[in-house]
C-alpha cells in the first residue's frame, strides 16, 4: 500500500476550500453578532419603555395617594387634636443650593405637617422624608415659627416600615378597609422639629 504525495496543486486547492470555509464561518459570525446587538438593542429599548411606564404608574399612584390623603388630612389630624387651617398640595422650594419637595403640607397658625404621599412606603422613603423635615423651616421660612411635623401616607406599609416611622417620630397614615386612618396609637409622641 503506497500513499501517494499532495501536488502542489492540491495542496492549493484544500488550502483554497479551507479559506473559503473560513470566510464563510466568519461571515456568519459577523451576521450573528450584528443579530444579537440589534437584538440587544432592541431588549434594552423595550426595557427603557417599560421602566418608562412602570415610572409614569409610580406617578399616577402617587398622586392619587396624595388625592386620597388631602381631604382625609383634616378629619384625621383634627381627630389628633391638630387644627387644620390650610392643605397645600406640592410644595416645592429651593434656596441656597437646596431643594425641597413635600407632597400634601398641612397647615394651622402653630403647626406644620409634612405628608410624603406614596404607593409603597420603603425604609428608603422615610429616611429621605426624615432629611427633607431637617430642611422644612430653613427652605420654608414662612413656617420658621411653626412646630413642623412629619407623616407618612401609603396604600402598602410594611410592618418594619411603619414600626421604624413611628420610632421616627412621624405619624403613619394607611388604608383600612375603605377609608384612611392614623395608624399610631394613643401613646405615640410626634418629633416636632
Amino acid at each position: 500500500m503506497s500513499t501517494a504525495q499532495p501536488t502542489f496543486d492540491d495542496v492549493w486547492r484544500m488550502f483554497q476550500e479551507t479559506d473559503q470555509r473560513f470566510q464563510e464561518t466568519d461571515r456568519w459570525f459577523q451576521e450573528t453578532e450584528r443579530l444579537l446587538k440589534e437584538s440587544s438593542q432592541e431588549t434594552d429599548r423595550a426595557i427603557r419603555e417599560v421602566n418608562k411606564r412602570i415610572g409614569d404608574l409610580g406617578n399616577r399612584l402617587g398622586g392619587f395617594i396624595e388625592e386620597m390623603v388631602r381631604p382625609a388630612a383634616v378629619r384625621l389630624f383634627r381627630d389628633r387634636g391638630i387644627e387644620v387651617h390650610e392643605v397645600h398640595r406640592d410644595i416645592t422650594a429651593e434656596r441656597d443650593g437646596e431643594s425641597l419637595q413635600v407632597d400634601l403640607l398641612v397647615v394651622n397658625d402653630a403647626d406644620t405637617v409634612a405628608i410624603e404621599c406614596k404607593s409603597h412606603l420603603s425604609l428608603d422613603d422615610v429616611n429621605e422624608h426624615l432629611e427633607r423635615m431637617e430642611k422644612l423651616k430653613r427652605l420654608l421660612p414662612k413656617y420658621a415659627d411653626s412646630r413642623a411635623l412629619g407623616a407618612v401616607a401609603a396604600m402598602v406599609i410594611p410592618e418594619n416600615v411603619a414600626k421604624y416611622s413611628y420610632r421616627q417620630g412621624l405619624y403613619v397614615i394607611g388604608q383600612t378597609g375603605d377609608h384612611l386612618m392614623i395608624r399610631n396609637d394613643a401613646k405615640f409622641r410626634p418629633k416636632a422639629w
